[in-house]
């Protein structure tokens, strides 16, 4: 899942979804000792989605269609579109309003928590408030925004235009494989939070 999914798997903790979304910031078990608790689960909650994203059987089958030109670079634009399906899934965000507010709710969650924020994260909260790219993943521009900057990030990725074309092309198997998974993903981190 990309930040719109990690955002929605906090289930409305503001610590938690924290802690979610700066994860890929916070290296190791030894830096999580400069959080507070709340925080922490939800950095471990985040590692534990990205496993079980990674190795989720409708994830594999997905995969494939983009492994061939992107290898290893798959699984993140796998997190990418999914962030699409999601936006425009009916069950969980029935109306364009109900997405517009929950983006508001998770930015304003994340400002309460800015004095826990990693350097990297806070250099570009502001533009993804300003721009508000969690919503932006319900139009395909902001797809093809999101993969442009996911090949910013990965230096030796190849050009992004084939994955978007990818995705286009078999845009109703990746749903169907996103389907799949969300249920699973939905129940898996529920039972995860008992545990943490």
């Amino acid at each position: 899942m990309n930040y719109l999914g990690h955002a929605f798997l906090s289930f409305g903790d503001t610590d938690i979804l924290t802690g979610n979304m700066i994860a890929d910031h916070v290296k190791g078990m030894k830096a999580l000792q400069h959080f507070p608790e709340g925080i922490q689960k939800g950095i471990k909650l985040h590692r534990k989605i990205d496993l079980f994203t990674d190795t989720h059987p409708a994830n594999q089958r997905a995969k494939l269609w983009f492994r061939e030109t992107y290898g290893l670079y798959s699984g993140a634009i796998i997190d990418t579109v999914y962030d699409h399906f999601l936006a425009n899934d009916p069950k969980h965000f029935p109306s364009e309003k109900q997405l517009f507010d929950f983006t508001q709710k998770t930015y304003n969650q994340l400002s309460f928590n800015q004095q826990y924020l990693p350097e990297i994260f806070s250099s570009y909260f502001p533009h993804m408030q300003q721009h508000n790219w969690l919503y932006g993943y319900r139009m395909l521009p902001g797809v093809q925004r999101s993969l442009t900057g996911l090949s910013r990030r990965a230096k030796y990725m190849p050009p992004v235009e084939e994955a978007y074309n990818i995705f286009i092309a078999h845009f109703y198997q990746l749903n169907q494989c996103y389907y799949e998974f969300m249920d699973d993903v939905i129940t898996f981190v529920k039972v995860e939070l008992t545990t943490l």
